[in-house]
């Protein structure tokens, strides 16, 4: 799947990957090595994310239902509780550290999400 910034016309990711049982939610992004650029991990529904047993900081977009931006948190390092983010938030997507920067991303935007054919 891609994820555009369609308010920035930038990309976010060419290959990411949704996780949407509770299993894949739990386990999310722990135990890897890295999380290469171009990939991203979107956890739908979800409000609150950690990084415990995580190896590498990664950036934290907070998005309602219509992939609008709620908050962002570049750089979240390993073995950290995120914010509960209540009002309005569906999903999070996880980056590789530097995309928020890389990509002007700021709360407000809106994504949009792809699926390949």
């Amino acid at each position: 799947m891609h994820i555009y910034n369609r308010t920035r016309q930038t990309t976010l990711a060419t290959a990411a990957r949704r996780a949407q049982s509770y299993k894949t939610r739990l386990l999310g992004l722990m135990f890897q090595n890295h999380l290469p650029e171009g990939e991203a991990l979107l956890l739908e529904p979800e409000s609150s994310i950690h990084t415990f047993f995580m190896r590498f900081p990664i950036d934290v977009l907070y998005l309602d239902k219509s992939y609008s931006v709620l908050r962002a948190d570049p750089a979240m390092p390993p073995n950290r509780i995120g914010p509960l983010v209540t009002r309005g938030c569906h999903a999070v997507l996880e980056l590789p550290p530097g995309t928020i920067a890389a990509t002007q991303t700021e709360v407000g935007d809106q994504l949009s999400l792809v699926s390949e054919a």
